[in-house]
């Protein structure tokens, strides 16, 4: 009898499933939502607007140099992305001066309107028509806005005013970058795509913050510059690793579900660190941007024309 080797058998890999990349985002999104309590202290020791979105970006940018895509192949995707960060890093400064001059739960309410924005950029760049659905969530964060601005019954002040008015360019301007990231930039890796969009706000807030006060765009003090430090890393590089590559594997659909934290962890800071106790009117806003997250449609990507080589569909 010829000789045996048993071999145990191969067991086929489980694949991953989504559980730990929601949690990495979820994780992310608590990190996004701390922005509040470095940009207050910032401007407490004197740093402006712009100073604060540059340095915000600056950091990243400088990280993410080696992963700049040079390469002619990309360079066209590279640009426009760049573009959008650009648009998002001028953005950047109308949100903190809405974070400086009125309450944060209302920037933060604007704010998480950025799927309704994505989903209109969609329409417009790529012609996927918003569903009833969308507009649904689009009414029920505009429900939300109406209720946080007006909740004391005593109408729309002047710093519930300006805080809505600063807090607008900021979600128009990740709808936007969201939709470039997700369906139009397919050629550019993570790293790439992290590298040119930092590189672009970075471009767009340079002239902006160079000509601020000396000392209201370089932090002269070992206090300031350890915020900008946490502001950079806490609230920017390492959160926006994280969910860079946790939205690979969940999808846009449940990404934007468990970026939704954000807008608690926003209200939480407020409270917490700078005395703005939310209400039951918070609570109602919160649940409604909550619910219009989970309502508005995931993103899809155009589809591609088919291509035949060798007579065979590519």
């Amino acid at each position: 009898m010829a000789n045996m080797t048993l071999t145990p058998p191969v067991l086929p890999k489980r694949a991953p499933g989504a559980f730990t990349p929601t949690l990495a985002i979820l994780a992310a999104s608590i990190c996004f939502g701390l922005v509040p309590l470095f940009v207050r202290e910032l401007q407490a020791l004197g740093i402006g607007s712009p100073a604060i979105a540059f340095w915000r970006f600056a950091f990243s940018a400088l990280v993410m140099l080696p992963f700049l895509p040079w390469a002619r192949a990309k360079r066209r995707q590279a640009l426009l992305l760049g573009g959008a960060g650009l648009f998002q890093g001028l953005s950047w400064v109308a949100y903190m001066h809405a974070i400086e001059t009125g309450p944060i739960a209302i920037s933060g309410v604007i704010y998480m309107s950025y799927p309704i924005f994505a989903l209109l950029f969609a329409w417009v760049l790529l012609g996927s028509r918003p569903t009833g659905r969308a507009w649904l969530a689009g009414a029920l964060v505009l429900a939300a806005a109406a209720f946080v601005i007006g909740g004391d019954g005593a109408g729309l002040d002047g710093a519930s005013l300006g805080a809505l008015l600063w807090s607008v360019p900021a979600p128009i301007g990740f709808g936007l970058i969201i939709v470039v990231l997700s369906s139009m930039v397919g050629g550019l890796t993570p790293f790439e795509r992290m590298a040119a969009g930092m590189w672009g706000a970075v471009i767009g807030l340079a002239p902006m913050a160079a000509f601020a006060a000396p000392g209201a765009f370089v932090p002269s003090s070992p206090d300031a510059w350890m915020a900008v430090a946490g502001l950079g890393a806490a609230t920017a590089l390492i959160p926006q690793l994280v969910y860079t590559f946790a939205c690979a594997k969940t999808g846009p659909a449940r990404a934007a579900a468990a970026g939704s934290i954000e807008l608690p962890t926003m209200i939480l800071i407020g409270w917490l660190a700078f005395a703005e106790q939310p209400g039951p009117v918070e609570i109602v806003a919160v649940v409604l941007v909550v619910i219009a997250i989970l309502l508005a449609p995931p993103i899809a990507a155009p589809a591609k024309a088919a291509v035949v080589r060798d007579g065979r569909v590519v």
